[in-house]
C-alpha cells in the first residue's frame, strides 16, 4: 500500500485543468523546437518517455537509452552507462528543480526508473533524460494533490487489452490529443504473449510481432515490451500524462493462475515458475510502476478527498480457474481469486477510506453474468471470447464469477458498513458494459457499487467471433439477450474498440465510452457511443444523453 502523507490544501477543476496544461502533441513540438534544447540522438531514445504512480511530493519518471547499436532490448548487449535526467517547472527547462544521474546497463536492459520525491502536490512538471550530449523526448507529468486537498473534479483515460498484431493503438492517440486528462489508468493486457498469427484481428495480422514465437523467456519479454514501446501513438500517451497501471494474464500467459497458466506447456516451454519470474522482471525494468518490497503491485493512490484508487492483482494469487460443471466449485469458500490478505487489504481499504469516491481498478468483471439461457449460437462465440471451456459451464470462470465466495465475501462487507461511492473499473473482456454489482441471492435490488467496464484497443471482440459485421443485428441481439438474462447489466456494446473516459466530481462519477471507426487503420476516428454515470449515496446508475 502506498502511504501518502497528510498535508493541507484545496485545488478546484480550473486549476487542475490549468495544470493540465498543453496537449500531448503540443508538448512534443515544444520538446523539439525549444531554444537551445538538445536533440536526441537518432537510436539514443528510441521508446519515449514516461511517467506513473503520482504521489503529492513524488512521481516516478522511466525511459530506455540505447548507447551503442549492439545494446538492443534483450540481447544482453552493451555497457553500462550514466544517463542524466531533469524535471523542471516550465517545458523550457529554464526552471529545473531537481536534476540527477543514474546508471544502468544490460543487467536491467538499459531501462530507467527514477523515483522523485521532494516536489510540490498538485503541480504540473516537465522531464526529460540525457545522455551522450543529447536529450530525450520531453515528457509532462503531474503529481497527486495533497491528501485532504479539497479536489472538486478528475478526469482521466481508462484502457485495457492491447494486442500489437490487432491492430494500431490510435486509442492511445486520441486520449493523448485530449489534453484535458490529470491520469491513464491501464487494467491490464498490456502486451500480449502469443506468437505472430495466434492472435490476430479477426485472422488478419495487422502488423507482425516480435519476436515471432510465443514469448516465454526474460530476452522475449523484454524485446515484446520494448516493441510496442516503439509505438507512437503509445509513447504520445506516456510523455502527456502519468499513468497508473496493473497487469493481467497476457503480461505472462493466458487465463493465468497462482501456479500456473491455460497458454503454458510445461513439457515444452519449461518451469511456469521460471516463466512468470522472467515476465515480471522484464515488466518491472519496462513500466513506470513503484512495486511492493516482495514484487507486489496492488496499491492505493489518493486524489485529495475526492478519490482513491485501489489498483488490484487478479492473477498472482488466485487459485486454478474451475473446469468443471460442478457449481459448487465457484462457491468454495476455499477457492480465492484475490488471496486473503489483498482481499482483506481491498476490504479494510474501501470501508474504512475518507475519500468520497472508491474506486477499484478491476483486471476482470466482478458483475455476475449468466449465460445458461443464451442460444447456442451466441453461448459458442461468447464463449470463444470469454475463455469458457466448452463443457457446460455458465459462467466464465476466469471472472469473479468462478470465486464466488470472495465476492460475496467482498459485498457483504460493503453492505454490513454501508459503505458507499464504490466504482470498479474493469478491462479484460474487449466489450463495453455499465452494470451495477449485486449477487445471486439479491437479484437486481440494492446493487453494492457500480461497475464500467471499457472496451479493448485492439484484442478480437464479439463480432470477430461471431464472423458478423460490427453493430450488425447479430451483435445487438446478443447485447440484448444478455440485457434480458442479467437485469443488473444496463447496457453492453460487444464490438467497439476504443477506450473509455472517467470523470470524477463531488456528486458523481460518470463514464463515457469512445469508440474507434476501424483498429487497423492508425489514423481512424474515435466517436462517442454513450455515457453511464452514478451519484453520491446510490448505486444505481443511468444514462448520459450528451457527452461530458
Amino acid at each position: 500500500m502506498t502511504v501518502i502523507p497528510h498535508a493541507e490544501g484545496a485545488v478546484d477543476r480550473r486549476t487542475l485543468l490549468r495544470l493540465a496544461g498543453l496537449s500531448a502533441g503540443a508538448g512534443l513540438v515544444a520538446a523539439a523546437t525549444l531554444p537551445g534544447e538538445a536533440h536526441a540522438a537518432p537510436g539514443a531514445f528510441q521508446h519515449g518517455v514516461a511517467s506513473g504512480d503520482p504521489l503529492p511530493g513524488g512521481i516516478l519518471l522511466w525511459t530506455r537509452v540505447t548507447p551503442t547499436a549492439e545494446s538492443v532490448p534483450g540481447s544482453g548487449n552493451g555497457p553500462e552507462v550514466t544517463v542524466t535526467w531533469q524535471i523542471a517547472a516550465d517545458a523550457g527547462f529554464a526552471a529545473v528543480v531537481q536534476s540527477g544521474e543514474v546508471r544502468t546497463g544490460p543487467a536491467r536492459d538499459h531501462t530507467v526508473k527514477v523515483d522523485v520525491a521532494g516536489l510540490a502536490p498538485a503541480t504540473t512538471y516537465w522531464f526529460r533524460f540525457g545522455y551522450g550530449g543529447a536529450w530525450s523526448p520531453v515528457g509532462r507529468t503531474m503529481t497527486a494533490p495533497a491528501t485532504d486537498a479539497a479536489i472538486s473534479r478528475l478526469r482521466m483515460g481508462v484502457v485495457s487489452c492491447a494486442n500489437w498484431e490487432g491492430g494500431y493503438f490510435a486509442a492511445y492517440r486520441h486520449l493523448a490529443e485530449r489534453g484535458d486528462l490529470n491520469l491513464v489508468v491501464h487494467l491490464g493486457d498490456y502486451i500480449y504473449e502469443y506468437g505472430t498469427g495466434e492472435f490476430t484481428a479477426g485472422g488478419k495480422v495487422v502488423r507482425p510481432t516480435k519476436p515471432e514465437h510465443e514469448i516465454v523467456t526474460l530476452a522475449d519479454y523484454r524485446i515484446r515490451h520494448a516493441l510496442h514501446k516503439t509505438d507512437p501513438d503509445l509513447q504520445a500517451l506516456h510523455a502527456s500524462v502519468p499513468w497508473i497501471i496493473t497487469w493481467d494474464d497476457h503480461e505472462v500467459a493466458n487465463d493465468m493462475w497462482s501456479g500456473g497458466a491455460e497458454n503454458h506447456t510445461p513439457a515444452t516451454e519449461g518451469d511456469f515458475g521460471a516463466r512468470k519470474a522472467a515476465s515480471r522482471q522484464a515488466y518491472a525494468e519496462w513500466m513506470p510502476v513503484r512495486l511492493g518490497a516482495d514484487g507486489h503491485i496492488y496499491r492505493r493512490l489518493r486524489y485529495g478527498n475526492l478519490l482513491e484508487l485501489s489498483m488490484l492483482d487478479l492473477r498472482s494469487y488466485r487459485s486454478k480457474q474451475v473446469t468443471g460443471t460442478d457449481g459448487d466449485d465457484i462457491d468454495d469458500p476455499d477457492r480465492t481469486i484475490a488471496g486473503g490478505d489483498q482481499l482483506q487489504w481491498l476490504t479494510e481499504g474501501l470501508v474504512g477510506s475518507t475519500a468520497r469516491w472508491k474506486l477499484v481498478g478491476n483486471p476482470v468483471m466482478i458483475s455476475r453474468v449468466d449465460l445458461a439461457t443464451l442460444p447456442a449460437w451466441l453461448l459458442g462465440p461468447l464463449g470463444d471470447l470469454l475463455g469458457i471451456p466448452d463443457n457446460g459451464v455458465v459462467l466464465n470462470p476466469d471472472q469473479w464469477d468462478g470465486y464466488n465466495a470472495d465476492r460475496e465475501r467482498l459485498v457483504d462487507a460493503l453492505r454490513a458498513a454501508k459503505t458507499r461511492d464504490v466504482v470498479f473499473l474493469t478491462g479484460d473482456i474487449h466489450t463495453s458494459w455499465a452494470n451495477e454489482l449485486t449477487t445471486k441471492d439479491t437479484g437486481a435490488k440494492n446493487p453494492a457499487a457500480a461497475e464500467f467496464v471499457v472496451p479493448s484497443v485492439t484484442s478480437d471482440n464479439l463480432d470477430d467471433f461471431l464472423h458478423s459485421a460490427p453493430g450488425g443485428p447479430l451483435s445487438r441481439l446478443a447485447a440484448d439477450l444478455i440485457r434480458a438474462t442479467n437485469p443488473h447489466v444496463k447496457w453492453v456494446e460487444t464490438d467497439g474498440h476504443g477506450f473509455g473516459v472517467l470523470e470524477v466530481t463531488t456528486d458523481r462519477c460518470r463514464m463515457d465510452w469512445y469508440h474507434l471507426a476501424d483498429r487497423t487503420k492508425r489514423d481512424t476516428v474515435a466517436k462517442w457511443v454513450t455515457g453511464w454515470s452514478v451519484g453520491t449515496g446510490s448505486s444505481k446508475i443511468r444514462k448520459e444523453s450528451a457527452p461530458s
